[in-house]
């Protein structure tokens, strides 16, 4: 195993040989599989003595620091997930160049393998295995971790029969930062939700999408959304409903087109919320499933008797993804040499988008075939055989333990042919002949009662009522016509039952609403009335009150409304902004009371139509103790009648001392004066500049504020 592998690059990386101990405790046994970011080894771990995989990336690779980081992010997330239907991961290291995951060995196959050997699953195998991926994923949603690459290259199929669920480099936190790089969507085409290819972002219902189309594929063989290119694959998932399994297989139960649908809901919002949410809707579509329904052979199921690995067709670059594949932990307990990828019926190769690169499982131990057999015995209900794999289920809760175990199809030898066995053989060919026909025309009888006599009705929302009819009665539907008042353009469809898509008789009828146009309401008459009473009216008939504009208005009491702008009896479209003026009163114009006892301004205010109040603090003032100071609004400004005046009371003056300021000169009085709060006034005599008299005389006391006369010689 020494042999040279290509990253996707092309450059060469250096695996390391079969026998190297990595990190002095891991040895390497053998390669299992190869991918585009890493390979994966059958080691063993010679301090536990026991065997795991060894996940190493690719050495041209470590070098990338985006890389490494989100190799290390997935051991720390998968680490955190202890579950029976999730790889675990046991270790996480570096040793020179090789940086590596220590994962759980997981010996058996892929659920995109089985695909391919089976073509489809019965139902009550695909129940199986989406229960088991879904307890797994409930366990990471509980964790508040996001899977974002679901698809069945990641679901894994070991030899004892367990599903579990592999390859969590994708993982985010769900309140991290989910958005892909602006270079590349993570995932694979096929599996990717409208959300992911349209924003980039992932959470919790994102990983359903992937589930209900995985659903979808194991009841049909078939994914729903193929193309040529995976642009066109991705147009698809962005803009055509998910097709119902029912369509593909007629005689499906509408409980599994129902369970798909929701799973697959282009809106997020239509989807369960958790992974937990979709196994309870899972089980409860199978609890209303007959037993005859639940092991109904799919008709893109394979004979049992084809060889394990008959090959299909290879799939489409559409359908193969457009990032390198992330390896899974699976692996077989032997790893022959790889075939030629052109010999006939060789696999894609390996690291391809469609596929993990798992190597053949061997043939089942006869220990195997007995567990097998007594599994069918011992759960007679929960047992099942489908296209060579037997499944059991052990639930417990959210962990979902179903089992897939080899079972014997090699069918009975037929006896040989005697003398007469021509004519016997002719005779069975005859009924079986007749049996297939009689197949046939039941088979054609159900699915015309299930599914040939429904259709899904033409999406006309937003088309004219013409336009609209004539799709519908093209569809050969009936339409009846309803008209609904909408912001829509008038003639327009606004609504129809049932809803676009939705499954209805061939002879049925569409119900349509048609749009009468915005519906328009009248002003009402509100003059006089109180601006709250007004507002309330408005809304009533459909109107918004608008903006309030006050003004004085001697005929309408203070606070009613004296007009609307537009006016009463205008029409007006629904919604629309009505302007009210409301009235201030009559006006007053407030009488001045300054210097007034305080008894004599209270009764004129009063006599006035206003009200009085009284400031809480007094101050010093020109006006006598007790007396009106100041006023607030002043003399002579208008006021609405019954409105407020605020009065300030005097305290009287601030007697303050005159301070000494003879023999000093004019200006430097005159500055001591104003800082001791007083006015001064010059009384010159002759052409000198000193204070030889001053009035108050120093050390007086005058109201602070008042002049001081000074007279200069």
């Amino acid at each position: 195993m020494n042999t040279s592998l290509q990253d996707p690059s092309g450059s060469a990386g250096e695996p390391p040989p079969a026998g190297r101990l990595i990190d002095g405790r891991y040895r390497i046994e053998g390669r299992v599989a190869v991918g585009g970011m890493a390979t994966v080894y059958r080691a063993v771990d010679t301090r536990l003595d026991r065997e795991l995989a060894l996940k190493v990336m690719h050495p041209s690779l470590a070098a990338d620091t985006a890389f490494v980081e989100r190799f290390i992010r997935e051991a720390k997330s998968a680490a955190r997930l202890a579950h029976p239907n999730v790889v675990g991961v046991f270790d996480q290291g570096t040793d020179d160049s090789y940086v590596y995951l220590a994962m759980e060995y997981v010996s058996g196959c892929t659920l995109r393998e089985v695909l391919r050997d089976r073509g489809a699953l019965r139902v009550r195998a695909a129940l199986d295995v989406l229960e088991a991926v879904l307890a797994a994923l409930g366990a990471a949603h509980r964790a508040g971790l996001v899977h974002r690459d679901m698809k069945p290259e990641n679901v894994l199929i070991g030899d004892d029969g367990r599903v579990k669920v592999a390859d969590f480099g994708l993982v985010r936190a769900v309140d991290s930062q989910t958005s892909a790089s602006t270079d590349t969507i993570l995932g694979t085409v096929s599996y990717l939700a409208p959300e992911q290819i349209e924003h980039g972002t992932a959470d919790t219902r994102t990983d359903l999408y992937a589930c209900g189309v995985m659903l979808y594929e194991m009841l049909t063989g078939d994914k729903p959304h193929t193309g040529g290119t995976p642009a066109q694959v991705l147009y698809k998932h962005l803009h055509e409903e998910m097709p119902a399994p029912s369509a593909a297989v007629p005689g499906l139960a509408p409980e599994l087109d129902a369970l798909v649908a929701r799973g697959t809901g282009r809106d997020p919002a239509q989807r369960p919320d958790d992974a937990g949410a979709m196994l309870a809707e899972t089980r409860a579509a199978r609890s209303a499933l007959t037993e005859a329904q639940l092991d109904a052979v799919p008709p893109r199921a394979k004979s049992a008797k084809e060889p394990a690995g008959t090959p299909e067709p290879r799939l489409t670059e559409a359908e193969q993804g457009v990032t390198p594949q992330s390896m899974t932990a699976a692996s077989p307990s032997a790893t022959p040499a790889a075939a030629s990828p052109d010999a006939p019926g060789a696999a894609p190769p390996a690291g391809s988008e469609d596929r993990t690169a798992v190597l053949p499982r061997p043939a089942a131990s006869p220990a195997q075939d007995a567990d097998a057999s007594y599994a069918r015995q011992a759960h007679p209900q929960q047992g099942f055989a489908h296209d060579g794999y037997a499944a059991y289920g052990e639930g417990d809760g959210l962990g979902h333990t179903a089992r897939l175990a080899p079972v014997s199809a090699e069918p009975p030898p037929e006896p040989p042919a005697g003398p007469r066995g021509g004519r016997r053989r002719h005779g069975r060919m005859f009924v079986a002949v007749l049996a297939l026909v009689l197949v046939a025309l039941v088979g054609a009888g159900v699915w015309y009662i299930n599914s040939g006599q429904f259709t899904k009705t033409p999406a006309v929302l937003d088309k004219t009522e013409r336009d609209a009819a004539k799709v519908l009665d093209d569809a050969g539907l009936d339409v009846r016509v309803t008209r609904a008042y909408s912001t829509r353009e008038r003639g327009h469809v606004i609504d129809s039952d049932p809803a676009p898509g939705a499954r209805i008789r061939r002879t049925g009828t569409v119900h349509i609403t048609v749009s009468r146009g915005p519906h328009v309401a009248a002003v009402p008459d509100l003059a006089g009335t109180p601006l709250t009473d007004a507002r309330r009216k408005l809304k009533s008939v459909g109107l918004e009150p608008g903006v309030v504009k006050r003004k004085f208005d001697e005929d309408t009491a203070r606070g009613s409304v004296i007009s609307t702008t537009p006016g009463h009896g205008v029409k007006r479209r629904t919604g629309s902004a009505i302007a009210l003026t409301v009235s201030k009163g009559a006006p007053v114009d407030v009488p001045d009371v300054v210097g007034k006892e305080r008894r004599d301004a209270e009764k004129e205010l009063h006599d006035a139509g206003l009200k009085v109040r009284f400031a809480k603090q007094r101050v010093f003032s020109q006006e006598d103790k007790g007396s009106v100071a100041r006023q607030s609004p002043q003399d002579g400004e208008t006021v609405a009648k019954g409105g407020a005046v605020t009065l300030t009371l005097s305290k009287g003056p601030d007697m303050v001392k005159v301070p000494d300021v003879e023999d000093l000169s004019a200006d430097a009085a005159e500055a001591k004066l104003k800082k001791a709060g007083f006015g001064v006034k010059k009384h010159r005599l002759f052409f000198g500049d000193t204070v030889f008299n001053q009035s108050p005389d120093a050390d007086e006391k005058a109201p602070r504020g008042s002049d001081v006369s000074i007279w200069v010689r």
